[in-house]
């Protein structure tokens, strides 16, 4: 049996205080992802992608955390308590080790991403899907949506 016929009859017994409610599970039983991406909009990573987005623009500084000028770690650091009231460490390598470790096939928005060479790592983004970070590249650039350049990443996820 389709879950179509019974979308009517659940909104109406649900009344009209919870047609909301009744609509969403509905669309849940239809299209079984959306749920999933509703759901990931609102994590703490995704936050955290929308404060470093709203910081597009600002300049790369060494040392500087914000809300005006940033250096990779610092935009991380921001991003995630501002948008998600998680405090991260202050540098790159530390934030790593303070993340949940994750394979590649294991990431999503608002997973961070470690730029590494050997065991050394040397600057950090936020994922924003599509294979692309928000990150502040360096000296005289700006804080910019960027393809992952490279294959020597690891990801990590705040907790």
């Amino acid at each position: 049996m389709s879950a179509l016929p019974r979308i009517p009859a659940l909104i109406s017994r649900a009344g009209t205080a919870s047609a909301l409610t009744a609509a969403t599970v509905a669309a849940s039983v239809l299209l079984p992802g959306l749920a999933g991406e509703a759901q990931a909009a609102t994590s703490p990573g995704a936050k955290a992608v929308k404060v470093a987005a709203s910081k597009k623009g600002s300049w790369y500084q060494w040392g500087a955390t914000g809300p005006n000028r940033f250096d990779c770690s610092g935009l991380t650091q921001y991003s995630f308590k501002k948008g998600a009231g998680k405090k991260l460490p202050r540098v790159a390598a530390d934030q790593y080790n303070a993340t949940r470790h994750l394979s590649r096939g294991s990431r999503t928005v608002g997973d961070l991403v470690f730029f590494h060479s050997g065991r050394n790592v040397y600057h950090v983004g936020i994922y924003a899907g599509g294979g692309k970070i928000w990150h502040a590249p360096g000296t005289g650039k700006k804080v910019r949506l960027e393809k992952i350049w490279t294959n020597s990443v690891w990801y990590g996820r705040v907790r």
